[in-house]
């Protein structure tokens, strides 16, 4: 029996992250991984988009600026430094116990890799600091390798933690993704991939839902992107049996 941690998408809001690792016993004052988490009995997952914050005061909040202007180089250098000196801290926490702590690759981590795509937010906003064609600059190589060892999803058994949803596709970025409005609504609109998947339980983030984690009860899948409603997701899994899932509950911190 082993338990999991999941958290939401990040978007850059790292001291919420390490509030919430620090409140499920997965890490110290200091930032390190906790002895449950080194002795592999704990398993923190998060579920991708460590980078981008979500929108303009976010930015503001990160860089300390008034107001943050995403055409301003000196703003964009601003925020790509905060970001890159979490990441640094982040990279240290999983380096510490590799075994049990894993990193998904989501859509924004991806773009920060691959800048031909520019995300951005109904508002008008773009996510810019990482790409030197619009001013920003060029993450540091060796956050760069990290990223690209991320994986597009983690099975554990008949479990699945995934960034978007149990299909193949979406765990590819490119024209399609984007252009497609499913990974965003197939949770409700087609919630049955996950059992056609062959999984017992599927993991998600990508979407944020209003009032926190969603469980489906009826179709065996958690969405996730709630760190912002202070929830994680904890589930305690025994691999080796034929439901794997004991428990699944969503914590509030």
């Amino acid at each position: 029996m082993r338990k999991f941690l999941a958290f939401g998408d990040v978007h850059a809001d790292f001291d919420l992250l390490w509030t919430a690792l620090r409140a499920a016993s997965c890490a110290t004052l200091d930032g390190l991984p906790t002895p449950p988490v080194q002795a592999g009995l704990f398993q923190v997952v998060l579920i991708g988009d460590l980078v981008h914050p979500k929108n303009d005061r976010d930015y503001a909040r990160l860089t300390g600026l008034p107001r943050f202007d995403h055409k301003n180089p000196d703003h964009l250098f601003l925020a790509a430094r905060e970001q890159i000196r979490h990441l640094e801290r982040l990279k240290a926490y999983q380096d510490a116990a590799p075994h049990a702590v894993h990193i998904i690759l989501g859509n924004h981590d991806d773009a920060v890799l691959n800048t031909s795509y520019v995300l951005g937010t109904s508002g008008g906003m773009v996510h810019v600091e990482f790409d030197p064609d619009h001013g920003g600059l060029i993450l540091p190589d060796h956050l760069a390798a990290w990223m690209r060892s991320f994986p597009r999803e983690i099975r554990v058994g008949t479990v699945q933690f995934a960034h978007v949803s149990p299909l193949p596709a979406h765990a590819h970025y490119d024209d399609l993704f984007y252009a497609d409005h499913a990974p965003k609504r197939w949770f409700r609109e087609s919630p049955e991939y996950v059992r056609m998947a062959g999984l017992d339980y599927g993991v998600y983030g990508h979407t944020q839902i209003d009032g926190g984690i969603h469980l489906d009860e009826d179709h065996n899948l958690a969405m996730i992107d709630a760190l912002h409603a202070r929830e994680y997701l904890e589930l305690l899994l025994d691999p080796g049996q034929e439901h794997p899932v004991k428990n699944v509950r969503a914590v509030p911190f």
